[in-house]
């Protein structure tokens, strides 16, 4: 898949596309509780998107049940979808995971997956939208 370009919108045009809950962890990078995600349990074939930009991020068949309360995949559907930062707020450092198209905070991905990639990408629900495969 070809790299997708960035999808400039300001923050006045994000608060209008996005639920009160969507804006808070995809532009101000905040977090759902635990166990409280639509699809911390959700298990139907099919794609994840991006919920402030419809880019393909995750695939059904990379969902593991990590029992962390987060919706748990072990790869992007492509690497290209998907930045990665440093991030050391909560006096922690880990690896934030971000839309690449419109820069949407995801969730942060960890070294304690299961094979093939040994990898905990660990999403917040509200980060992404659902499309079930036909």
């Amino acid at each position: 898949m070809a790299m997708s370009a960035k999808m400039p919108k300001n923050e006045s045009e994000w608060r209008k596309k996005l639920t009160p809950e969507q804006y808070h962890i995809l532009r101000e990078k905040g977090t759902e509780m635990p166990f409280t995600g639509e699809y911390v349990n959700h298990k139907k074939k099919g794609k994840y998107l991006c919920a402030g930009c419809g880019e393909e991020l995750f695939a059904s068949d990379t969902k593991f049940g990590s029992g962390c309360g987060w919706p748990s995949f072990y790869a992007p559907a492509d690497e290209s979808n998907v930045e990665k930062k440093k991030d050391i707020s909560h006096l922690m450092v880990r690896t934030e995971v971000l839309c690449k198209k419109c820069g949407g905070h995801l969730g942060h991905v960890f070294n304690d997956g299961p094979q093939p990639t040994g990898k905990r990408y660990c999403i917040n629900s509200v980060s992404l939208k659902f499309k079930k495969m036909h």
